[in-house]
């Protein structure tokens, strides 16, 4: 079944009726990575954003214990919109959790994050199908070998999300994909993968895998799962994040967010 709205989504979300990825969900509507940290290193990640906006370009950030994203989802509460999360603590996955409502204080500053699922609906608009909606599948994710630009206590590998291109659509999906800077823009990589630290395209890090036809040609955008291997890497004493795939889906439309 295909939701539109992305207050009913989240409405379904919160009733606990609808846990799967969000890839596929209302289409044209903004989705965001979520990243919830103590106030006490909530400066040092958001200078980790600043020095990477390709993986980690920042939608909005809540003020510490706030949970209702004002300026891209005001009635939501992102607490309990996510269809799964995930719990960092010292650099450990502890839980994956539906409500992360025991965990809350009024310490804690929410980061949104854009995702490329934002811009998925202008590629297929355009005709460039893609595998993982297609075949009812996570998107597909690998962490490279890629270092991030360190910013206080956080370093780490960029995260990578592979999309297969039709070779002659490739240069229209760079094109379409660089309208929108906001949710990680145009690739990072294109075929070759090995050059980017990933040996086996049918085995990825995170999501699914997905069949590349001889006529097409891995791409790699960056990806927000990125601060997901930079916890594991510098261990803050708790963050908590989406999981892989299960994003948060804003208010916000897909044009809101290109610049051209």
């Amino acid at each position: 079944m295909v939701y539109d709205s992305p207050s009913e989504i989240r409405e379904l979300i919160r009733r606990g009726d609808l846990l799967r990825p969000t890839c596929g969900l209302a289409l044209g509507y903004t989705q965001a990575n979520l990243v919830i940290l103590p106030k006490e290193s909530s400066f040092d990640f958001f200078l980790f954003c600043q020095r990477n906006p390709k993986p980690c370009p920042i939608l909005e950030v809540l003020e510490p214990g706030k949970y209702q994203p004002a300026l891209s989802a005001p009635t939501a509460d992102i607490r309990v919109d996510v269809p799964l999360y995930r719990v960092y603590q010292n650099g450990e996955l502890i839980s994956e959790e539906r409500d992360i409502t025991k965990y809350w204080s009024s310490e804690l500053v929410s980061f949104l994050l854009g995702c490329s699922f934002t811009f998925e609906a202008a590629l297929i608009k355009a005709g460039i199908s893609l595998r993982h909606i297609d075949e009812g599948k996570n998107v597909t994710v690998y962490v490279t070998n890629i270092e991030t630009i360190p910013a206080g206590i956080f370093s780490g590998p960029l995260v990578v999300t592979m999309r297969p291109i039709p070779t002659a659509k490739v240069v229209r999906a760079i094109q379409i994909t660089s309208r929108f800077p906001g949710v990680h823009g145009a690739p990072v990589h294109i075929g070759e993968p090995e050059k980017i630290g990933i040996t086996n395209l049918a085995r990825p890090d995170y999501g699914d895998a997905v069949e590349i036809k001889d006529n097409e040609v891995p791409v790699f955008w960056a990806c927000g799962v990125t601060p997901q291997a930079v916890a594991l890497k510098s261990k803050p004493p708790l963050m908590i994040t989406h999981s892989p795939g299960y994003m948060f889906i804003t208010d916000l439309s897909d044009e809101d967010l290109s610049v051209l």
